[in-house]
């Protein structure tokens, strides 16, 4: 296992890059902790996946370096730098066997037969296939084959990272919920340093210790779910985060109120003169629906997803979701909504900014 540090990081694809919309990846540095469990999360081209071939060897950056456990791995092939990596589509050797398939790193590193036996009978388990490891790997479907990968990545135990680039894209939703688990549970067994890409917020918050979330190049917040949820440090983790996302609501703040269209909210912290575009953000689950006091809402429509119902509304003319606990009844009176106190967040031009307790 290692700790890796990225220093002073960053990657443009151009020959000659003279401006930051040229870089894939803005300039970084971060600290992954030894045996830490990381999703790298975004959306389609945020360079999550340029990031993760930097960490593997497969990119050279185009500035700074990438240090495992201090030691400045940037120059070295993948080769050397002792990691295991699966990738979005599966890699296996068709005329072998899944069980030749399994024990192929370890046999390639001359490991004791009993060893590779054991480890790729317990390897079979996890991922579903101990029935099948005679088999050749040819005429297997597609998420079988995916799933040998898997287990081919997970298959040694020294290995300095194991890195995955959504690794379950071809799996069926059912099994994809088991290898989560189980990929949980085995870095909770042997504590191997994880790095896990995805687009998928579930996937994300599944897997990881702590989640990286990356935005037009940069990482815009590392933390664990939690913090992700309660106190997005980019509108865009509130937007990404969540079903639906964070409300975003235009509004001027001024010491600790919020202003939308005259109304007023009260805010639980003080906050100096802000410059730049301001906005207000709360979470679905924390606005409520009542006949009484708040602030006045237009409904639009009422959407039943089983758990709880959405309710999308306007407020002041902006839109704005509301989750309505499943069995609630909804009456016609019910125009208004109110926030939960300590639990609005503030932005000036996309980042959240922290007030001073009021």
């Amino acid at each position: 296992m290692a700790k890796i540090t990225l220093s002073k990081l960053a990657h443009s694809y151009a020959p000659n890059p003279t401006a930051e919309p040229d870089y894939a990846l803005k300039e970084m540095d971060h600290v992954w902790q030894d045996g830490g469990a990381y999703a790298l999360l975004g959306s389609s081209g945020c360079g999550k996946t340029t990031l993760l071939n930097i960490i593997s060897g497969i990119v050279r950056p185009s500035h700074g370096r990438v240090l495992f456990d201090d030691v400045d791995v940037t120059n070295q092939e993948t080769a050397a730098r002792n990691i295991a990596q699966v990738f979005q589509f599966p890699v296996v050797y068709d005329t072998m066997t899944v069980r030749e398939n399994l024990s192929f790193p370890l046999r390639n590193r001359g490991m004791d037969a009993a060893y590779i036996a054991g480890r790729v009978n317990q390897i079979a388990q996890m991922i579903g296939m101990e029935q099948v490891l005679n088999r050749k790997a040819r005429g297997l479907t597609a998420d079988a084959k995916q799933k040998i990968s898997l287990g081919r990545g997970m298959v040694r135990e020294d290995v300095n990272a194991i890195l995955f680039d959504e690794p379950l894209t071809v799996i069926d939703p059912h099994m994809k919920w088991e290898l989560r688990t189980q990929l949980k549970q085995l870095h909770r067994q042997f504590g191997h340093t994880m790095i896990y890409v995805t687009h998928d917020q579930t996937e994300a918050l599944t897997f990881a210790d702590k989640v990286v979330v990356m935005y037009d190049g940069r990482v815009v917040q590392m933390g664990t779910p939690e913090e992700l949820f309660e106190t997005p440090a980019h509108t865009f983790v509130g937007y990404f985060i969540g079903s639906p996302g964070m409300n975003l609501l235009e509004a001027s703040v001024i010491g600790s109120r919020a202003h939308l269209q005259g109304a007023e909210i009260a805010l639980d912290a003080a906050y100096e003169p802000i410059t730049g575009r301001t906005q207000i953000g709360i979470r679905p689950e924390y606005c409520t629906l009542t006949d009484g006091a708040g602030l006045p809402v237009t409904l639009r429509r009422v959407e039943d997803v089983g758990r709880h119902r959405i309710i999308r509304a306007d407020l002041f003319g902006q839109p704005i979701n509301i989750i309505a606990p499943e069995g609630m009844a909804i009456g016609a009176d019910m125009t208004r909504v109110t926030f939960a106190r300590g639990k609005v967040n503030v932005y000036a031009d996309d980042w959240r900014i922290a007030g001073k307790a009021a």
